[in-house]
């Protein structure tokens, strides 16, 4: 038996997840009967604060900026929050970013900086290695709409082994099922339950399960079909079925109450 497995123990019952198929909607939008407003660039601060923590992403940090072009020209803002990189992330993440902000190192912790120092009404949460596919809609507005507080993107995985197809497939339905969504799929919240709820548990790992725990006791998540696309390079480093295994381990491991502090030693 691994360090991690004597972790888990069987809990007295398991709590049913939450069918979410109600929330999904196509790529193109609402039905026709719905409208949707788009951004208003005139607004005196924008509707949505895009806040993405980075730490030695020189590699990726400029691309991942320069996609987003388009939704700052529509008056989205853009913040990066660096933890301490060595590499030249700031300098690359100032070319582009609206406002490159610093704080101590720690997930939870940089996202936290970025949203106290956000403008929007919606906060999107963004990994510095996932690409947002192009927003045509009021974020603000929509989650109203569906009486919602938050939301996430379908995703997709960068690479193109076949196993990948089926992988994402899993998360974005399981994502539907539990009502619990990851960093990966691009997390947006209204900035004002954000606070009330105190941000993030600055925890070294799981801290966007935690707070969508916290999330769905409000509202179900909105589940939008656009996809965000996210690297597969951990995958295709460390093994398809070694890092499956690995993450279902650990979700598992936290279900059942485990640490997230002891968890981080197996990631």
């Amino acid at each position: 038996m691994s360090d991690l497995d004597a972790l888990l123990s069987p809990p007295s019952e398991a709590s049913a997840g939450v069918t979410l198929s109600d929330t999904e909607l196509s790529h193109s939008g609402l039905p026709k009967s719905e409208s949707l407003t788009p951004i208003d660039t005139t607004y005196a601060r924008p509707t949505l604060s895009i806040i993405i923590p980075v730490l030695n992403e020189a590699h990726t940090i400029a691309r991942s900026l320069l996609q987003l072009k388009g939704m700052q020209a529509g008056g989205a803002e853009v913040i990066v929050v660096d933890g301490g990189s060595s590499d030249d992330s700031v300098e690359q993440a100032q070319m582009h970013a609206d406002k490159v902000l610093h704080s101590g190192r720690g997930r939870a912790r940089q996202m936290n900086v970025g949203a106290r120092g956000a403008s929007g009404q919606v906060l999107l949460f963004l990994h510095a290695d996932t690409e947002l596919p192009e927003i045509r809609v009021d974020l603000a507005e929509l989650l109203a709409q569906k009486k919602a507080v938050w939301g996430r993107f379908d995703v997709r995985l960068s690479g193109a082994n076949v196993a990948f197809r089926v992988i994402e497939f899993m998360i974005n339905q399981r994502s539907r099922l539990t009502g619990i969504a990851t960093g990966d799929q691009g997390l947006f919240i209204k900035r004002s339950v954000f606070t009330d709820l105190g941000g993030f548990k600055e925890i070294p790992l799981m801290e966007d399960i935690e707070l969508c725990k916290r999330l769905k006791k409000i509202t179900a998540p909105l589940c939008l079909k656009q996809r965000v696309v996210t690297s597969s390079r951990k995958w295709e480093r460390e093994g398809v079925l070694k890092v499956v295994m690995l993450m279902w381990r650990l979700r598992l491991a936290y279900f059942f109450g485990v640490p997230a502090a002891r968890l981080a030693k197996f990631y």
